[in-house]
């Protein structure tokens, strides 16, 4: 299969208020036939990868229906276009009547000082267009009226007028049209959303429908359920759920989804349900699933909204009575500009006192308890600052709503929310000359109107440590560019990731393109971010952070540093980093995200706790004895199936290779003692072992095909009889309870059919690797392989009572059989007669390229697993994330965190010494939860 990319332009410049279209067409060419994926509706799941973990294929699809327009060019629209191309709607309209001009530059990323004096819309045009080859992007500037908001489902208003917003507001919500207005002014921002009078949210959350191992059911009125003694069932009363598999009380397994309620004795392993008292009694097992109901929600439009306080989304819970004073600021502040024709001069008292007396009167009808009159002069002193952190966190939060209103998932806002970072300026509260605020013609006038041109010297001074490239590491370096971090005679950044671009990076690290494919991260970026503002001088590396490179990253280098920002992807680099701040005492930025899930931290020497040890995740391991012989989770059969793809065709290989090129590889085994020496070595004889001899290495290709069956027949057949041998169906403990119930599965064996799709699956992608791992070439012919295994011949096999089977780790860890030295001697006698063989290749799982065999493999060995144990099975898709490890991601969040981490930063360089002026923020876009708190 072949892509095509076909890029379509207008031939002339339209007349003045008409569309410019620029969009690609993106057409996969499979032999003569040519597909629009815009017209099939297939999702290219390469370049989603992350985001489809977040929002699922069915709300992806709905999205990719949805036409958007942006009202607005500046720093925050440009935000909020960028976040939703990206995201994969039908289309993206950007609207804008102005021209560019010097304060823009300070947050719109998209416009360069060439740009200066033409129009905003059309000059961002091709860097949007860049941005995601399956979104339409066109401009529109002219200005906005209803008979254009009718061609879209979604309508942004930025930068707009309150008149603009009622007017368009009654329309959108009389037309069915989701309106969202969205404004930031300086340090404070709102967000407003109105999706019409019946709204229909199809997740509210995202998170996995619950799916719990059931240990018994009461017969009774209400009959109660009591989960596996492993598992909490974290489900609320009204919670709706089926059940399946129930033996005994088999009634349950046919009900439609059933209402549950805490039980009279409540406790987090246990819930009630309806009447049971007629039922069967419950025999053993049965897993209950949650079934996720819709959800209808009523919007008033603007023009009604602004009168009701109730709507507002709190996030800082100091801050309630300032967020109710800035729902009455910026409807003031819309008075003031239709008055003056202007918005008020930076840090002027004057225009500070008219525009309290403006919110003063508002207040006389709304009658707050408590108005925050210092506020609201600050809002006026800063109204006219354009901030890049501000535009980033809103324009995350509003292209996350209009993924909701094109999508249907995920809990939409309910209606205000207010956000203010006042803590930025200066703790002395002191208010500067009117003078040190005035334009000076750069491109740093929207910042200096509010921090003033001496703070804008400090931050082009900053000498910065950017740890990480990926999703934060974009959007904290093109914050850093448009603040001036590092732009200064005196300032730096130096940034370093090891990874180098993936295709599955394109959708969220958004300076990346996919011709950068293949390229250093952090190369690529440093020059995106230099051509955004010339001035920065950035120096990129490619070292892992780690003991390793201290001999770079040293004393002088870390003293040599104004502070650090931390866009690591794991826990165990960001312990590390923070450990290397301690000890220089240096300031430190954190931010991560999960799908629509983000946190912030800031650590400030002397001040602020720091990010501390690594919490162990050993908490969250999966038994050993379940991998092994009691699965019950599909969890459990991928991680067995990674673990068999890492011990076959990696640890193994590598081990024959570490054998053959070093004397004393036999000697340093034998000191892991006796059994796992045996283990080891064992591996190593076999592999170097020719099939002829009893091993397993092979001459052909035929020879890798007839392992791959033999290799099938032990793992789902011969293992499992096994297993049933030592325990049977029927068996029972000492207490005389059923040996097979509660999260223990009975499994049954699997026969080997050559015209199953899964068993055929299997073999395929076994029988390659394995040639991979010896230099064999193999095939995806699956007509040549059935004919080899025709002739493959397969052991007997007989179930073995001397067989011990562990029941618990404990158990396994205390069972101190010894090894039999006899065999260990034998074995050393065997390898000194093949040091002379050929090495192998081991394979390093990689999950994103599918032509590997490396997912086929694991999809096949979990399903089969799965099957054996009655587990539903996983899809690929499902499986990727769960055994690739992946870390859902999307690009509103990121965004969002790195303006919160911004915001952060231009604390630290005011040098605020008090605590209260920081915050720690922890956020969850799905369902609109944000807790900012002290640190």
């Amino acid at each position: 299969m072949s892509a095509i990319l076909i890029s379509i332009k207008s031939p002339d410049p339209p007349p003045s208020g008409q569309h410019t279209k620029a969009h690609h067409v993106v057409l996969f060419q499979t032999g003569n036939c040519v597909i629009n994926m815009a017209e099939t509706g297939a999702i290219d799941e390469g370049f989603y990868s992350r985001q489809l973990y977040v929002l699922g294929h069915e709300a992806m699809r709905r999205m990719a229906t949805a036409e958007v327009l942006i009202a607005g060019m500046k720093g925050l629209g440009v935000e909020i276009a960028k976040n939703v191309i990206l995201s994969g709607v039908k289309s993206v309209t950007v609207q804008d009547e102005g021209q560019a001009d010097w304060s823009d530059l300070s947050s719109q990323f998209f416009l360069h000082e060439s740009d200066l004096g033409q129009n905003r819309a059309t000059s961002s045009i091709p860097q949007l267009t860049a941005l995601n080859p399956h979104v339409f992007v066109s401009a529109h500037t002219g200005p906005l009226n209803e008979d254009l908001l009718l061609n879209y489902q979604v309508v942004v208003l930025t930068d707009s007028s309150l008149d603009d917003q009622k007017r368009f507001g009654e329309f959108c919500h009389k037309h069915g049209i989701k309106f969202i207005v969205v404004d930031t002014k300086g340090l404070c921002g709102q967000l407003f959303c109105d999706f019409g009078d019946q709204f229909e949210v199809l997740d509210r959350d995202g998170e996995m429908p619950a799916s719990l191992m059931i240990d018994r059911i009461t017969k009774d009125n209400p009959g109660v359920v009591i989960c596996a003694d492993d598992q909490k069932h974290g489900l609320f009363d009204g919670t709706k759920v089926t059940f399946s598999e129930v033996q005994g009380m088999t009634e349950l397994n046919s009900m439609a989804p059933v209402e549950i309620k805490s039980p009279r004795s409540p406790g987090p392993y246990s819930f009630s349900i309806c009447d049971t008292s007629s039922f069967s009694s419950h025999e053993r097992g049965g897993v209950v699933t949650e079934v996720k109901q819709p959800l209808t929600l009523n919007f008033k439009p603007l023009s009604k909204a602004l009168k009701d306080h109730q709507p507002l989304i709190l996030n800082d819970y100091g801050k309630i009575s300032r967020h109710n004073t800035l729902h009455l600021a910026f409807q003031a502040l819309h008075r003031f500009v239709k008055k003056e024709q202007r918005l008020p001069h930076p840090w002027s008292q004057s225009d500070a006192d008219l525009l309290l007396g403006i919110v003063n009167e508002l207040n006389s009808v709304a009658e707050l308890d408590e108005l925050d009159e210092a506020a609201v002069r600050i809002f006026s002193y800063t109204a006219r600052g354009d901030l890049a952190p501000m535009n980033a966190f809103f324009g995350g939060l509003a292209a996350q709503e209009v993924i909701k209103a094109s999508s249907g998932k995920f809990t939409p806002l309910q209606q205000w929310f207010y956000f203010d970072a006042l803590e930025c300026l200066p703790e002395d509260g002191g208010c500067l000359q009117e003078s040190s605020f005035l334009s000076k013609g750069t491109r740093y006038d929207a910042q200096i109107v509010v921090f003033g041109s001496e703070f804008q010297q400090k931050l082009l001074n900053q000498k910065y440590f950017m740890v990480g490239a990926g999703a934060i590491g974009c959007e904290l370096l093109k914050n850093f560019a448009l603040i001036g971090i590092g732009a200064g005679e005196k300032g730096r950044i130096t940034v370093t990731d090891m990874d180098y671009i993936e295709r599955s990076n394109l959708n969220r690290q958004f300076l990346f393109r996919s011709k950068d494919i293949g390229k250093p991260k952090s190369e690529v970026a440093a020059k995106a971010v230099a051509e955004m503002n010339p001035q920065i001088k950035i120096t990129a590396h490619q070292n892992r952070l780690d003991p390793d490179s201290e001999g770079v990253y040293d004393y002088s280098f870390f003293m040599g540093l104004d502070g650090v920002a931390a866009a690591l992807d794991n826990v165990e680099a960001r312990v590390y980093l923070d450990k290397r701040c301690v000890q220089h005492q240096k300031p430190m930025l954190e931010g991560g995200t999960l799908g629509s899930k983000g946190h912030t931290l800031v650590v400030v020497p002397h001040l602020t706790e720091s990010y501390g040890p690594g919490k162990s995740s050993s908490g969250n391991a999966i038994p050993l004895c379940t991998l092994k012989n009691f699965p019950h989770r599909i969890e459990h059969t991928l991680q067995w199936a990674r673990d068999q793809f890492e011990g076959l065709f990696k640890q193994t290989p590598e081990n024959v290779n570490l054998f053959l090129r070093d004397p004393n590889f036999i000697e340093r085994t034998l000191t892991h003692g006796d059994a796992e020496a045996l283990e080891i070595l064992g591996g190593v004889c076999i592999s170097l072992q020719e099939m002829e001899a009893g091993g397993h290495r092979p001459k052909s290709w035929e020879d890798c095909v007839g392992w791959a069956r033999r290799k099938w027949e032990t793992q789902y057949n011969n293992e499992i009889r096994q297993l049933l041998h030592c325990f049977p169906p029927g068996e029972l403990t000492s207490n005389g309870l059923p040996f097979w119930s509660g999260s223990k599965r009975c499994p049954h064996p699997l026969t080997f059919d050559p015209n199953n799709t899964t068993h055929i699956e299997y073999v395929v992608a076994a029988a390659n690797l394995y040639g991979q791992i010896y230099g064999i070439e193999g095939t995806r012919d699956c007509a040549a392989i059935k004919n080899t295994l025709e002739r493959v011949s397969v052991p007997p096999f007989s179930p073995k009572s001397s067989v011990k089977i562990h029941l618990t780790d404990k158990e396994m860890e205390e069972d101190s059989s010894p090894a039999d030295k006899a065999q260990l001697e034998e074995l050393k006698g065997k390898l000194s007669s093949l040091k002379s063989a050929a090495q192998m290749y081991p394979i390093d799982f990689e999950k994103d390229d599918d032509s590997n065999f490396h997912m086929d493999y694991i999809v096949a060995a979990s399903n089969l697993r799965a099957e054996n144990y009655d587990i539903p099975a996983a899809d690929r898709h499902q499986s990727k994330r769960i055994a690739g490890r992946i870390i859902p991601a999307i690009a509103t969040t990121t965004a969002a965190v790195a303006g919160l981490m911004c915001l952060e930063l231009f604390k630290l360089i005011q040098g605020h010494k008090k605590i209260e002026s920081y915050r720690t923020a922890y956020l969850n876009l799905a369902v609109q939860y944000f807790v900012l708190s002290q640190p």
